[in-house]
């Protein structure tokens, strides 16, 4: 990454899998986010967590992120707000657990039940360790029925936890577009989430940013890969987690033909 360094000074580096497995952090990914800004870059880590900047930079320092490795963190919760102030009228439904309640800060829409809601926003599973979508399938049915929109806060399917895997609000917002569901995202891989990042590292580097010096780091096919194929820039992948199989770089790249992986590594370092 040392070459890349000089190459590209803004990183985009995704949070969840790069810089920590939700239980610890990744010491060589660290240190090598660290480095690079000693040598005059720029980190922004971009996450789908469905909540606020400042909750999850709170989270990462109390598992032992160094804060020294990043310069502004862009998260998919901060985006979310501005779809729910747009889309989602006076009166929102929220899926998800009481930890996501950042995202409704300060917002004058209201959280009702589902019989009153003028929309949904989805942040996560009511009981991520016991249910499934299937679980949701009834609610999906009155939804679709009375043409609810579906704000999901976090993209992201599944995320690894320690050793375990965890479905995210993404494989609920995958389940009622199945339907024909209305769903509205914000987080990785669509634009509103990079831009903001974008903006937060023009303001950090005190100066514009072209996208030509600009380069993704993550480990989501889907979300972080698909996304730097979107904004135009190249990426790292990074590989192991929740990503598995000798095959996982070429069925990533079959995935998204589009996206330009300048290097694979299970683990991110100054190397």
């Amino acid at each position: 990454m040392k070459k890349l360094s000089q190459q590209f000074p803004i990183w985009l580096s995704d949070i969840w899998g790069v810089v920590h497995n939700g239980v610890r952090p990744f010491p060589t990914a660290v240190e090598a986010l660290i480095n690079h800004r000693q040598n005059g870059g720029r980190v922004i880590l971009i996450s789908n967590a469905p909540n606020t900047a400042a909750s999850v930079t709170k989270h990462m320092i109390s598992l032992g992120v160094n804060p020294q490795c990043f310069d502004a963190v862009v998260t998919s919760g901060d985006a979310t707000r501005d779809l729910i102030v747009k889309h989602g009228g006076k009166k929102t439904y929220h899926i998800g657990t009481s930890r996501d309640n950042s995202i409704f800060a300060e917002l004058t829409v209201q959280r009702v039940p589902l019989a009153e809601a003028n929309s949904v926003t989805c942040s996560g599973f009511f009981n991520e360790a016991t249910e499934t979508a299937a679980d949701y399938a009834e609610s999906f049915v009155e939804m679709k029925k009375r043409d609810l929109p579906f704000i999901c806060a976090n993209p992201d399917k599944v995320v690894q936890k320690g050793k375990h895997l965890v479905l995210c609000a993404g494989t609920l917002a995958e389940a009622y577009a199945a339907i024909g569901g209305q769903v509205l995202m914000a987080g990785k891989p669509y634009s509103p989430i990079y831009q903001l990042a974008l903006e937060k590292a023009k303001v950090v580097a005190g100066r514009a940013i072209d996208i030509s010096q600009v380069i993704a780091i993550g480990d989501g096919p889907a979300t972080d890969i698909q996304g730097a194929a979107n904004l135009g820039v190249p990426c790292v992948f990074i590989t192991g987690g929740i990503n598995s199989g000798d095959d996982i770089l070429a069925r990533t790249q079959k995935a998204v033909p589009q996206a330009k992986i300048l290097r694979s590594m299970q683990e991110l370092d100054w190397g």
